[in-house]
């Protein structure tokens, strides 16, 4: 029996498949994917987790050679090896979900055992304290830009007046010293 799944991919794809997907499993707590890849995917997370487990140096550089966030390698020190504190392997668990619409590929959700879903509404409310903030930011921002083009529209228009009375009042010396001209001619 081979040591690992093959998956269908080269070894460099499968590798990088497996640390994106370890990667994520450990920031959001649940995901969802193909039985054989959960099932994969269930001995590098109990790994990783496993290594986090020891807190030392080596240990973060272990688990930052392999996880490719810096965020989620201290989550994993931090949170998610402590609370596994107390038990000894059997991190993850799978749970099968049927066949997959389209290809019939079976589906599985692969999660962290002590997972709690949360709540939606509370991601809500802050999405949209978020959002309106950020739209509140923005309008913030649009009007200090009126605010400066009007600014600056100001001056233009003053030196255009200032350019029209300028050429207005040469206008007028042209005409007089015409007219002088004129009487001197005279």
């Amino acid at each position: 029996m081979p040591s690992a799944r093959k998956l269908g991919r080269s070894p460099d794809h499968r590798r990088a498949m497996l640390r994106g997907m370890t990667t994520l499993l450990l920031d959001k707590g649940r995901i969802e994917t193909t039985v054989w890849r959960a099932k994969e995917l269930k001995r590098t997370a109990d790994k990783m987790i496993t290594i986090g487990k020891k807190n030392t140096l080596a240990a973060k550089r272990a688990a930052l050679a392999y996880i490719t966030k810096e965020e989620v390698v201290k989550k994993l020190f931090d949170q998610i090896a402590p609370s596994f504190e107390e038990r000894h392997g059997g991190y993850t668990r799978v749970l099968k979900l049927g066949p997959r619409r389209g290809d019939g590929a079976e589906m599985a959700i692969i999660e962290l055992v002590n997972y709690t879903p949360k709540d939606k509404n509370k991601k809500d409310k802050k999405d949209k304290k978020a959002k309106d903030s950020k739209n509140k930011k923005d309008k913030d921002k649009k009007t200090d830009k009126k605010d400066d083009k009007k600014e600056t529209k100001k001056p233009v228009k003053e030196t255009k007046k200032a350019e029209e009375a300028a050429e207005a009042d040469e206008i007028e010396e042209i005409e007089e010293i015409e007219e002088a001209e004129e009487t001197s001619e005279e």
